[in-house]
This record gives C-alpha cells, sequence and structure tokens, in this order.
C-alpha cells in the first residue's frame, strides 16, 4: 500500500522487539552463563546458525532478491529465504524494496540508512519509523516472484521455527536445560550478531575505509568488516558493480558468500552469475 502520511511514523513494536534482544544479550545471556553455563554444543550450534542465517541475509535477500546477482531453482531460493528470515530482518519483500531504495537514494533523503543522519539512524534508528517514502514501486519486481510473496506471507511463523529449531535441538542434546542454552547462544545471541553485522554495512561501510571503484555516494570498502559479514564489506565496490555476484571480487578478499554462490553453480543449483566489473575476471 502507497504511504499517506508525509512525516516518519514510530513503531513503537520494532524499538520494544529490538530493546528486548538487546537487554536479553547484553543482561540475559551473561547471567545465565554465569549461574549456569553453556555447553560446547550451544556454541558450536550459535556459530552454525550465525552463518546460516547471515548467509540467508547475504546471498538471500541480498544478492538474489535484491539484485538479481544469480537465478537458481525456487527450492533453492525457498530454503536460502527461510534462512534469511531466521534472521529477523523482514521478510525478503521489505528487506529488498528498502535496500533497492537505498541505491536508488543513497545519501538523500528518501535512502533508509541515509548516513548522512549519523551512525545511530544508519545503523538501527532507521528501524523505529515508518516512513512515507517506503512506497510499492521499490517492491514492485518483487512482488511478482511467487516465492518472495510467500515467505512475506509467512514470515512470522518462519522467525518462530528459527528460536524453536535450536531450543528443540539443545533439548534433544540435554535436556531442557540444554534447550534452554541452546535457545539463548543459538537463537536470541545468534540473532543479535546477525543484526549487528549486517548494519555495520549501512553504517561503518559508509563512514571508514576507501573507495577505489568510485565516489558517486559515501560508500566504502572495509576489508575487515567482510570478516563480520561474510563478504559484505567491499561495498564500494558494490555500489559501483551492484548487480555483480561479488562483493569482493578478488580472488583473495574475503567474500564467502560469493563462494556459496559459485558453489552452488558448480552444483547446478545456480545459474547466470553475473559479473559486471570489466576490469576483474
Amino acid at each position: 500500500m502507497v504511504a499517506t502520511t508525509t512525516e516518519d511514523v514510530f513503531v513503537p513494536f520494532n524499538f520494544v522487539l529490538f530493546c528486548a534482544i538487546v537487554a536479553a544479550t547484553i543482561i540475559g545471556i551473561p547471567l545465565y552463563g554465569y549461574y549456569y553455563g553453556f555447553s560446547l554444543f550451544d556454541w558450536i550450534l550459535s556459530f552454525v546458525m550465525y552463518i546460516v542465517t547471515g548467509m540467508g541475509i547475504t546471498v538471500g535477500y541480498h544478492r538474489l532478491v535484491s539484485h538479481q546477482s544469480f537465478e537458481c531453482p525456487n527450492w533453492v531460493k525457498a530454503c536460502i529465504l527461510v534462512a534469511g528470515g531466521w534472521a529477523l530482518q523482514n521478510s525478503a519483500l521489505k528487506w529488498g524494496g528498502d535496500h533497492i531504495r537505498h541505491h536508488a537514494k543513497t545519501d538523500q533523503e528518501e535512502d533508509p540508512y541515509n548516513v548522512t543522519k549519523g551512525f545511530w539512524h544508519s545503523h538501527c534508528g532507521w528501524l523505529f519509523y515508518n516512513t512515507p517514502h517506503r512506497t510499492e514501486k521499490y517492491e514492485i519486481r518483487l512482488r511478482r516472484d511467487p516465492i518472495v510473496m510467500w515467505q512475506h506471507r509467512y514470515y512470522w511463523p518462519i522467525v518462530v521455527t528459527g528460536l524453536l529449531l535450536p531450543f528443540v535441538l539443545g533439548v534433544w542434546h540435554d535436556g531442557w536445560q540444554g534447550g534452554i542454552g541452546a535457545f539463548l547462544l543459538g537463537g536470541l545471541f545468534r540473532m543479535f550478531m546477525v543484526l549487528n553485522s549486517t548494519f555495520t554495512i549501512n553504517s561503518l561501510c559508509h563512514m571508514v575505509g576507501t573507495q577505489p571503484h568510485g565516489t558517486q555516494d559515501s560508500s566504502r570498502d572495509s576489508w575487515l568488516i567482510s570478516f563480520v559479514s561474510f563478504g559484505e564489506g567491499y561495498h564500494n565496490f558494490h555500489h559501483t558493480y551492484a548487480r555483480d555476484f561479488r562483493n569482493g571480487p578478488k580472488w583473495y578478499n574475503f567474500d564467502p558468500s560469493k563462494w556459496i554462490i559459485y558453489t552452488l553453480w558448480l552444483f547446478g543449483f545456480a545459474r547466470n552469475l553475473r559479473r559486471n566489473d570489466p576490469t576483474v575476471g
């Protein structure tokens, strides 16, 4: 639906949900760890879930849905978008619409994570407002995709399964106590880490780093941020060649997302991998 307001509208639900996750991570989880402790299984599960859900965002929401950097069968797309839904970053439809608008209006008022409004706004403050700039015109292509619309309809059940999965695995491994520990690390802590790894692209990668590929906007390359964001830190390259399936174009650039896409291609689960930079093979 096209927005009818002319001002940003505060969304209490988003703010309370975000604060609850932060409080659980900073206060609740350390207290539980102090009194009860976490097992090696909990930490391994958290790490695996971090990779799976992070890749769901970078490979699925970002490179597949938003930029059409490659194509894949519907069942593969559905699996990737379920993993992305577990990250609690809205449906692929809404995430993709916001991201398409970001590229179309970078550093302008319409940019959802406009860095000219400061670090806090670009990192996470923008999440707490519905803006009149969020219109369906940025979602037109995405709404034609039946898998994207399926994931959008069932977004909240998908989020719940992403929290139930570590709990069930924890119960299977070590009973109810194991379920609580696995839920806290593999569910809430993992969710907090993936959220902030994604947020660093919107904020830090428009503030610190280099611009070897273009100065058309504030985007910057940061090899360091790539280590926590699955290769998304080469952001200046990405803004210059947005449809390229790689963010780190050199073979030595840390970009596991491009290698996941390339591996899918090797096994016949992806096709039409796009390369837009004429200077890099």
